[in-house]
């Protein structure tokens, strides 16, 4: 596992389930194309699952 994980938001959340806006939201990612540095752990590894269609991953 990486130490970190660099997450950007590729997708709009405006027609998504509620929950996927909310987990996008808690990601830190607020406009397209930013891209967040979060911690590698399950935590956060489960939440970019819930919203893998919306979001890219890169190990850093």
């Amino acid at each position: 596992m990486a130490d970190k994980l660099k997450i950007t938001l590729v997708k709009s959340p405006i027609g998504a389930v509620p929950k996927h806006k909310a987990t996008v939201e808690a990601l830190g990612l607020r406009k397209l194309y930013k891209t967040v540095e979060m911690p590698d752990n399950n935590a956060v590894r489960g939440m970019i699952q819930n919203v893998r269609h919306l979001v890219k991953v890169e190990e850093v």
